[in-house]
């Protein structure tokens, strides 16, 4: 079975954009955590960035007592931000690149770029029984270099998938990177998931994408929720996963 993790770092965008600074406030994130939880969904990702501008330190540790789920932590490899997870022990950390002028994460880790600090990295969470997957492009040299630092998981980019899913020869284009990424990443013994982009329009194709296990989406459904309701809106995007055959 196909598993959602939902992504609920903009329900925190939307309560900075009014509370910043300030204790408290709305929309809460661990809150709509727990209502994608009761829809359905079979785990909660959130994103601590550097520079704290959604998601902050309580709601991590918020999120951590509250779920009933798996918690994934979005993390750069930043020294305090490691720190922190080993702290807080989540489920599984999502190593990811992190940029300060960015609005979102955009690309993957350069794995073969940083292999030495992947791989203390990945040891140091292994010890702390916190499994560890890697955000990457759909890339066979990332693939292969991550199968190096002793992650279990990789998540796949597809970013680039969802940004030319409106041109038909495009699209099949990534989505044969992304075939061609995940059959190689279980050759390796690698788990894989996937996201960034996917919403209701672009989810469906997917469905060709072999051996995955679990997709992190959150922008579309916390804007599917503003009209929708949070618990329609997680319903929906779990039927349309609904299929799935790895």
């Amino acid at each position: 079975m196909l598993k959602l993790g939902v992504n609920i770092d903009h329900v925190a965008t939307l309560r900075e954009v009014r509370f910043r600074g300030q204790k408290g406030g709305e929309p809460c994130p661990v809150a709509a955590a727990l209502t994608c939880e009761a829809a359905g969904a079979h785990g909660i990702t959130a994103h601590l960035r550097e520079d704290r501008r959604h998601i902050q330190d309580s709601d991590v540790q918020a999120l951590r007592r509250e779920i009933n789920t798996r918690l994934n932590f979005e993390m750069a490899i930043a020294p305090e931000i490691v720190r922190f997870a080993l702290k807080i022990k989540p489920d599984i950390v999502c190593l990811v690149p992190e940029k300060r002028q960015e609005i979102t994460t955009e690309g993957g880790l350069e794995v073969a770029k940083q292999l030495t600090s992947l791989k203390r990295i990945c040891t140091r969470m292994r010890k702390a029984n916190i499994e560890v997957s890697l955000f990457i492009n759909p890339d066979i040299q990332q693939i292969d270099a991550s199968a190096q630092t002793g992650a279990q998981f990789i998540e796949l980019h597809t970013g680039s998938y969802a940004e030319h899913f409106g041109n038909t020869r495009s699209r099949q284009r990534e989505l044969n990177r992304l075939i061609a990424a995940s059959t190689h990443a279980h050759s390796l013994g690698l788990r894989v998931n996937a996201g960034h982009g996917l919403n209701y329009n672009n989810l469906s194709s997917l469905h060709v994408v072999p051996y995955l296990e679990e997709l992190n989406i959150g922008h579309s459904i916390v804007s599917r929720s503003i009209e929708a309701g949070l618990t329609k809106a997680v319903k929906e995007m779990l039927q349309l996963m609904k299929g799935y055959h790895s």
